[in-house]
Protein backbone atom coordinates (compact mmCIF):
# COMPACT_ATOMS: atom_id res chain seq x y z
CA UNK A 1 0.00 0.00 0.00
CA UNK A 2 1.16 3.35 -0.63
CA UNK A 3 0.32 5.92 2.23
CA UNK A 4 -0.08 8.70 -0.01
CA UNK A 5 -3.81 10.53 1.11
CA UNK A 6 -4.30 7.79 3.16
CA UNK A 7 -5.42 7.81 6.50
CA UNK A 8 -2.62 6.66 9.02
CA UNK A 9 -3.00 5.92 13.11
CA UNK A 10 0.55 6.18 14.92
CA UNK A 11 0.12 5.90 18.25
CA UNK A 12 3.75 6.89 20.74
CA UNK A 13 3.82 9.62 17.96
CA UNK A 14 5.27 12.07 20.15
CA UNK A 15 9.04 11.47 20.10
CA UNK A 16 11.46 8.31 18.96
CA UNK A 17 10.11 6.46 16.08
CA UNK A 18 6.60 6.82 16.58
CA UNK A 19 7.53 10.78 16.00
CA UNK A 20 10.17 9.86 12.87
CA UNK A 21 7.96 7.79 11.12
CA UNK A 22 4.89 10.51 11.50
CA UNK A 23 7.20 13.14 9.96
CA UNK A 24 8.17 10.30 6.97
CA UNK A 25 4.65 9.48 6.40
CA UNK A 26 3.53 13.20 6.04
CA UNK A 27 5.87 13.75 3.06
CA UNK A 28 4.56 10.77 1.58
CA UNK A 29 1.46 12.60 1.79
CA UNK A 30 -0.68 10.72 4.50
CA UNK A 31 -2.78 12.28 7.13
CA UNK A 32 -2.17 11.62 10.30
CA UNK A 33 -3.90 11.01 13.64
CA UNK A 34 -1.18 11.25 15.79
CA UNK A 35 -1.54 9.31 19.26
CA UNK A 36 0.58 9.36 22.66
CA UNK A 37 0.40 10.64 26.41
CA UNK A 38 2.59 13.81 26.23
CA UNK A 39 -0.31 16.51 24.74
CA UNK A 40 2.00 18.74 24.39
CA UNK A 41 4.84 17.07 22.11
CA UNK A 42 1.78 15.85 20.04
CA UNK A 43 0.31 19.39 19.48
CA UNK A 44 3.42 20.61 18.70
CA UNK A 45 4.27 17.82 16.06
CA UNK A 46 0.78 18.66 14.79
CA UNK A 47 1.82 22.20 14.19
CA UNK A 48 4.68 21.01 12.22
CA UNK A 49 2.06 19.11 10.08
CA UNK A 50 -0.71 20.63 8.97
CA UNK A 51 -4.20 18.52 9.02
CA UNK A 52 -2.99 15.67 11.57
CA UNK A 53 -5.49 15.17 14.31
CA UNK A 54 -3.37 14.73 17.78
CA UNK A 55 -4.76 12.62 20.19
CA UNK A 56 -4.09 12.18 23.93
CA UNK A 57 -4.34 8.44 24.31
CA UNK A 58 -3.07 6.05 26.78
CA UNK A 59 -2.45 2.92 25.35
CA UNK A 60 -2.92 0.95 28.30
CA UNK A 61 -6.88 1.75 28.58
CA UNK A 62 -8.73 -0.10 26.34
CA UNK A 63 -11.30 2.47 26.46
CA UNK A 64 -8.89 5.10 25.64
CA UNK A 65 -7.56 3.13 23.19
CA UNK A 66 -11.17 2.44 21.40
CA UNK A 67 -12.17 6.07 21.21
CA UNK A 68 -8.40 6.48 19.36
CA UNK A 69 -10.33 4.52 16.44
CA UNK A 70 -13.75 6.06 16.92
CA UNK A 71 -12.08 9.82 16.90
CA UNK A 72 -9.96 9.06 13.69
CA UNK A 73 -12.52 7.31 11.90
CA UNK A 74 -15.12 9.79 12.23
CA UNK A 75 -12.69 12.81 11.65
CA UNK A 76 -11.58 11.54 8.31
CA UNK A 77 -13.86 9.14 7.76
CA UNK A 78 -11.71 5.73 7.50
CA UNK A 79 -8.74 4.64 8.44
CA UNK A 80 -5.95 2.63 6.34
CA UNK A 81 -2.50 2.01 8.29
CA UNK A 82 -1.95 1.56 12.02
CA UNK A 83 1.08 1.71 13.33
CA UNK A 84 1.52 0.50 16.63
CA UNK A 85 4.63 1.71 18.30
CA UNK A 86 3.77 2.94 21.91
CA UNK A 87 5.79 0.33 23.85
CA UNK A 88 8.11 0.63 27.14
CA UNK A 89 10.84 -1.76 28.50
CA UNK A 90 11.39 -3.74 31.29
CA UNK A 91 14.97 -4.59 32.25
CA UNK A 92 15.43 -6.66 35.02
CA UNK A 93 16.62 -10.47 35.35
CA UNK A 94 14.19 -12.78 35.71
CA UNK A 95 14.26 -13.45 38.95
CA UNK A 96 13.44 -9.69 39.99
CA UNK A 97 10.70 -9.37 37.39
CA UNK A 98 7.62 -7.81 39.79
CA UNK A 99 4.38 -9.14 38.10
CA UNK A 100 2.80 -5.34 38.39
CA UNK A 101 5.60 -4.26 36.48
CA UNK A 102 4.73 -7.22 33.86
CA UNK A 103 1.63 -6.04 34.14
CA UNK A 104 1.89 -2.82 33.36
CA UNK A 105 4.42 -3.26 30.26
CA UNK A 106 1.72 -5.83 29.13
CA UNK A 107 -1.12 -3.57 29.18
CA UNK A 108 1.18 -1.35 26.79
CA UNK A 109 3.11 -3.74 24.81
CA UNK A 110 0.31 -6.45 24.14
CA UNK A 111 -2.86 -5.33 24.80
CA UNK A 112 -2.81 -2.13 23.84
CA UNK A 113 -1.94 -3.23 20.08
CA UNK A 114 -4.49 -5.88 20.21
CA UNK A 115 -7.31 -3.90 21.16
CA UNK A 116 -6.63 -1.03 18.20
CA UNK A 117 -6.22 -4.68 15.94
CA UNK A 118 -9.01 -5.53 16.99
CA UNK A 119 -11.31 -2.18 16.62
CA UNK A 120 -9.49 -1.10 13.11
CA UNK A 121 -10.06 -4.77 11.45
CA UNK A 122 -13.93 -4.20 11.13
CA UNK A 123 -13.16 -0.68 9.68
CA UNK A 124 -10.70 -2.09 7.00
CA UNK A 125 -12.86 -4.74 6.46
CA UNK A 126 -15.56 -2.71 5.59
CA UNK A 127 -13.73 -0.46 3.43
CA UNK A 128 -11.97 -3.41 1.58
CA UNK A 129 -8.61 -3.60 3.12
CA UNK A 130 -5.78 -2.32 5.12
CA UNK A 131 -2.67 -2.20 6.71
CA UNK A 132 -1.42 -2.71 10.52
CA UNK A 133 2.54 -2.56 11.35
CA UNK A 134 2.84 -3.46 14.75
CA UNK A 135 6.72 -2.55 15.91
CA UNK A 136 8.27 -5.19 18.09
CA UNK A 137 11.70 -5.58 18.99
CA UNK A 138 14.79 -7.55 17.93
CA UNK A 139 15.34 -8.53 21.93
CA UNK A 140 12.16 -11.15 20.56
CA UNK A 141 14.33 -13.16 18.31
CA UNK A 142 17.38 -13.52 20.85
CA UNK A 143 18.37 -14.59 24.36
CA UNK A 144 19.31 -11.80 26.17
CA UNK A 145 20.01 -11.53 29.90
CA UNK A 146 18.17 -8.65 31.82
CA UNK A 147 15.65 -8.50 28.99
CA UNK A 148 13.69 -11.65 28.91
CA UNK A 149 10.56 -10.02 30.59
CA UNK A 150 10.49 -7.05 27.78
CA UNK A 151 11.05 -9.23 24.88
CA UNK A 152 8.68 -12.36 26.08
CA UNK A 153 6.00 -9.11 25.40
CA UNK A 154 7.21 -8.21 22.22
CA UNK A 155 7.02 -12.29 21.90
CA UNK A 156 3.13 -12.60 22.68
CA UNK A 157 2.86 -9.45 20.26
CA UNK A 158 4.68 -11.25 16.94
CA UNK A 159 2.75 -14.53 18.01
CA UNK A 160 -0.76 -12.43 17.82
CA UNK A 161 0.46 -10.14 14.68
CA UNK A 162 1.37 -13.06 12.63
CA UNK A 163 -2.02 -15.11 13.36
CA UNK A 164 -3.85 -12.26 12.43
CA UNK A 165 -1.79 -11.86 9.43
CA UNK A 166 -3.44 -15.15 8.20
CA UNK A 167 -6.75 -14.26 9.82
CA UNK A 168 -7.57 -11.61 8.23
CA UNK A 169 -5.65 -12.26 5.00
CA UNK A 170 -8.89 -12.88 3.07
CA UNK A 171 -10.07 -9.26 4.02
CA UNK A 172 -7.28 -7.80 2.69
CA UNK A 173 -6.10 -6.53 6.08
CA UNK A 174 -2.22 -6.75 5.96
CA UNK A 175 -0.43 -7.16 9.22
CA UNK A 176 3.56 -6.82 9.40
CA UNK A 177 5.93 -7.30 12.32
CA UNK A 178 9.14 -4.61 12.34
CA UNK A 179 11.80 -5.57 14.57
CA UNK A 180 14.20 -2.84 15.77
CA UNK A 181 17.21 -3.00 17.10
CA UNK A 182 18.93 -0.90 19.47
CA UNK A 183 17.47 3.23 18.21
CA UNK A 184 18.76 6.59 19.35
CA UNK A 185 15.71 7.22 21.36
CA UNK A 186 14.10 8.45 25.05
CA UNK A 187 13.18 4.28 25.00
CA UNK A 188 16.32 3.74 27.44
CA UNK A 189 15.50 6.47 29.98
CA UNK A 190 11.85 5.57 30.16
CA UNK A 191 12.18 1.48 31.38
CA UNK A 192 9.32 0.43 33.97
CA UNK A 193 12.04 -0.95 35.74
CA UNK A 194 15.50 -1.79 35.80
CA UNK A 195 18.09 -0.35 33.01
CA UNK A 196 20.74 -0.95 30.37
CA UNK A 197 22.74 1.13 28.64
CA UNK A 198 21.68 3.03 25.73
CA UNK A 199 23.07 4.43 23.09
CA UNK A 200 24.40 1.36 21.40
CA UNK A 201 27.92 -0.28 21.49
CA UNK A 202 30.14 -2.44 19.47
CA UNK A 203 27.49 -5.60 19.27
CA UNK A 204 24.48 -3.36 19.02
CA UNK A 205 24.97 -0.23 17.35
CA UNK A 206 22.58 2.68 17.90
CA UNK A 207 20.63 3.91 14.52
CA UNK A 208 18.50 6.92 14.19
CA UNK A 209 14.75 6.55 14.43
CA UNK A 210 14.35 7.46 11.20
CA UNK A 211 15.82 4.31 9.81
CA UNK A 212 13.28 2.29 11.59
CA UNK A 213 10.54 5.06 9.91
CA UNK A 214 11.86 3.79 6.87
CA UNK A 215 11.90 0.08 7.76
CA UNK A 216 8.15 0.67 8.78
CA UNK A 217 7.44 2.80 6.16
CA UNK A 218 8.61 -0.32 3.62
CA UNK A 219 6.04 -3.22 5.42
CA UNK A 220 3.50 -0.75 4.37
CA UNK A 221 4.63 -0.35 0.73
CA UNK A 222 5.31 -4.05 0.26
CA UNK A 223 2.95 -5.97 2.79
CA UNK A 224 6.01 -8.33 3.73
CA UNK A 225 4.99 -10.12 7.36
CA UNK A 226 8.52 -9.01 9.15
CA UNK A 227 11.31 -6.60 8.27
CA UNK A 228 14.10 -6.82 10.78
CA UNK A 229 16.17 -3.93 11.41
CA UNK A 230 19.96 -4.49 11.92
CA UNK A 231 22.70 -2.27 11.89
CA UNK A 232 23.67 -1.50 8.23
CA UNK A 233 20.91 -2.51 5.16
CA UNK A 234 17.32 -3.02 6.19
CA UNK A 235 16.88 -6.76 6.03
CA UNK A 236 14.14 -8.71 5.54
CA UNK A 237 12.48 -12.17 6.60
Amino acid sequence: MKIEDRVVVVTGASSGIGEAFAKLAAGQGARLVLAARRKDRLDALAAELPGSLALKVDMRDPEQVRELVRHAAEHFGRIDVLVNNAGQGLHVPVEHVSLEDLEAVMQLNVYGPLIAMQEVAPLMRAQGGGAIVNVSSGTSRMILPGVGAYAATKCALNQLSLTARAEWEADGIVVSVVYPSVTDTEFHQKLRAGGIAGGGNARFPAHPASYVAEAILRAIDTGEAEVVVPHGPVATQ
